[in-house]
């Protein structure tokens, strides 16, 4: 008996497969050796585009930072009742205004643009309170719903019903909470009311009357609801 091992066959789909690998590396090589300044530039642009990245999130870090160590004081005035003196800083501390100018592209500086806006709220200049509002980058988070009412409040003040209305909605359903939702719910029904727009005021208090029966806001929901639709009957 042969101890020889038998001659493996070679079907013809297995050479197919070698010869195209062959002729794909061939053809990368030609490629490469008559793009070869090309390649490199390439190479060379994805490695930078990644250093500038890296650099950048590394920056974007060391801003946050500096932002929340700079708001920190203007914060506990904040808390403390001293709006004004929050805004403006002071020898000692960064003021939040400019804080939020300085750093806004930042987390820190994100959220000192809130702590503005509402400061300047407390301190009835509402023209700045709405702008930092406005530019305040909201999150589904219960600080994202605050600043929409705060937005809803200030264009109720100036007569903007409708948009008010609609800007109290997104706080109730942006960040859904058994004590803000039927609050902001019932506040979007006072503005489409006022503005006129009775079918909008009857869908906000439905919806205060569905999702959050057992609400304060749900106990005089009926009263309104009968009151409204007396009105659209009229």
């Amino acid at each position: 008996m042969s101890t020889l091992n038998p001659t493996r066959k070679v079907s013809r789909r297995h050479e197919l497969r070698e010869d195209t690998v062959i002729t794909f590396y061939a053809r990368a090589i030609d490629f490469f050796e008559n793009n070869r300044n090309v390649v490199y530039g390439v190479l060379g642009g994805i490695v930078l585009l990644a250093a500038l990245i890296v650099g950048w999130n590394w920056n974007q870090a060391n801003r946050n930072e500096t932002a929340l160590s700079e708001m920190a004081e203007a914060v506990r005035q904040y808390e403390a009742g001293s709006y004004q003196a929050a805004l403006d800083g002071d020898l000692s501390f960064t003021g939040l205004v400019d804080v939020a100018d300085q750093y806004g592209g930042t987390a820190s500086g994100n959220l000192a643009k809130f702590y503005a806006a509402d400061a300047l709220f407390r301190t009835g200049d509402m023209v700045s309170a709405l702008s930092f509002f406005q530019d305040y980058s909201k999150e589904a988070d219960y600080i994202g719903a605050s600043a929409f009412a705060g937005e809803a409040a200030i264009l109720e003040m100036q007569g903007d019903m409708s948009r008010a209305g609609d800007l109290y909605l997104r706080a109730a359903n942006v960040f859904k909470s058994d004590i803000t939702s039927p609050m902001y719910l019932s506040r979007a029904a006072r503005a489409f009311e006022a503005g006129g727009d009775t079918k909008d005021a009857v869908r906000a208090l439905e919806a205060i009357q569905d999702d959050y029966p057992s609400s304060q806001a749900a106990r005089n929901v009926e009263f309104r609801l009968a009151t409204l639709g007396s009105f659209d009957q009229n």
